[in-house]
């Protein structure tokens, strides 16, 4: 085993980068940067119908923007690679005839059909389904037949009935009984080698000193154990994390939930440093009672002991916390910056002075950078039809027209029109004309907006400037008559 430590992440390209993926990634790229290791991203890309180079791209693309970085993966060769399973499918030829002439493994010639009927017949008996072994003896003559029908075989590993026995990193002393699961494909008839068989291999010669990843791998694991075991190999330390749940406790799918790391979360206005924290906070529980963490806090005090053991639930409003707690810590300068795909979306990208202040406006309430567009529409366009919200609050329609027009009068003569000096008026005004603040500032507020939910009647008025504001009262109190 190297005294330096290396791990790796190995996503299959056969989709987007998935937040379960993510998710293992940074706690395997924490703990090679705590331990002052290496990170490797390999790519399984062996399933040709599914695999394509698009989704490999966005894959490091997702890692790339959370800041998780490799120090070996496609793009090189050096030391160990290639890193992409495609482009080493004569290492694994090579190791399959190894554990054949080694008596170790066998060619199978069932057919699909023939392995289905044989699993539901022990279905049927209540039987764990497992192959039999029909083929681990085949005598020369019935292989003669079979490669006259055209089968073409896969290759089968042998297990012997044994107990497997290894200390998960994460969730401690684990035992498999082996006969439980029978002789198992380590390369199909195309050529192509399983997950399991390709894995053990690329671990062993990438030097993988510890194997982290999700517990639905758990299964996998005495398999490969077996198998570095009949090749001489030294195996890596394993451990599995807990699975992310939606909060049903059901498994978090791609087919129904928002999963996609690029599509779902980047592209919809989620900040890394949010996701970072939301992700390593599903699972990792440190000692140290902190809401948030920077990188690098994370590597000094993340701990792979203080990982649990059972699963976390994927929080909604937790991950929206944490965004808007990043986006309120952000200059406008920045918010601007990071805003600018989302407003120039929607045209406002050529008024940038106006929109460093619209943004100084709704900063405290955005949850994520998408929402932008809608919260500040109100400060580029005028609204058109807003009588429903100003009934909404309940206050009679000759209230409001009074309280627009006395607040267009006063509001006309005001040359401050400064926050303070903005509520200073309206306040003593609504008492002047016996209506309660509320019924002077929710009409004007709305006249401005056209919104139900807005920043404050104050703020408002002082960024939008007297003229702009004058006007779209005078439209609303003409809207009214």
């Amino acid at each position: 085993m190297n005294d330096e430590v290396r791990v790796r992440i190995a996503p299959s390209p056969t989709g987007p980068l998935h937040i379960g993926t993510a998710h293992t990634a940074l706690f395997n790229w924490l703990f090679a940067r705590k331990k002052s290791g290496k990170f490797v991203l390999r790519i399984e890309d062996t399933d040709k119908v599914r695999s394509s180079e698009q989704s490999a791209l966005d894959i490091t693309a997702g890692l790339s923007w959370l800041g998780i970085d490799w120090d070996e993966g496609p793009e090189r060769t050096e030391p160990f690679g290639p890193y992409k399973q495609s482009e080493r499918l004569h290492i694994y030829q090579e190791y399959a005839e190894k554990l054949i002439k080694g008596k170790k493994a066998y060619y199978c010639y069932c057919t699909a059909e023939e392995l289905e009927k044989e699993r539901q017949a022990q279905m049927a008996k209540k039987l764990p389904p497992k192959y039999s072994g029909r083929c681990r003896n085949l005598a020369e003559e019935e292989i003669a037949k079979f490669k006259a029908e055209g089968r073409k075989p896969s290759i089968r590993f042998i297990v012997e009935g044994k107990i497997v026995k290894f200390t998960d990193l994460v969730k401690g002393k684990i035992e498999f009984d082996t006969g439980l699961f029978g002789d198992f494909v380590i390369m199909k008839s195309n050529g192509i080698p399983t997950f399991m068989f390709a894995g053990a291999i690329d671990d062993f010669l990438m030097k993988i000193t510890h194997v982290i990843r999700g517990e639905d791998h758990l299964s996998n694991t005495p398999r490969q154990l077996l198998l570095a075991a009949a090749l001489d190999f030294s195996s890596p330390e394993y451990g599995h994390l807990p699975l992310i749940l939606n909060p049903d406790r059901t498994k978090l799918s791609k087919r129904k939930n928002p999963t996609s790391i690029t599509a779902d979360f980047r592209d919809k206005g989620y900040l890394p440093a949010a996701m970072i924290n939301f992700l390593v906070l599903m699972g990792w529980s440190p000692e140290i009672e902190q809401e948030t963490w920077g990188l690098e806090e994370l590597i000094n005090e993340f701990d792979l002991t203080e990982v649990g053991k059972s699963p976390s639930v994927f929080d909604q409003k937790k991950l929206d916390y944490l965004n808007g707690f990043y986006i309120r810590k952000m200059s406008l300068g920045e918010l601007a910056k990071q805003g600018q795909p989302f407003f120039e979306k929607a045209g406002f990208g050529q008024k940038k002075d106006q929109i460093l202040v619209a943004l100084s406006l709704v900063q405290e309430r955005l949850k994520n950078l998408s929402e932008i567009p809608e919260q500040i529409e109100f400060f580029f366009k005028a609204p058109a039809d807003f009588q429903d919200i100003l009934a909404a609050r309940g206050s009679s329609k000759e209230k409001t027209k009074e309280a627009l027009a006395q607040s267009l009068k006063y509001l006309t003569e005001e040359n401050d029109f400064g926050r303070d000096s903005l509520e200073q008026l309206l306040r003593a005004l609504a008492a002047k004309i016996n209506l309660s603040s509320g019924e002077v500032l929710w009409p004007i507020r709305v006249a401005l907006t056209g919104k139900a939910a807005s920043p404050g009647t104050f703020e408002v008025l002082e960024a939008m400037g007297k003229e702009e504001s004058l006007k779209r009262i005078k439209n609303a109190l003409d809207m009214l008559k």
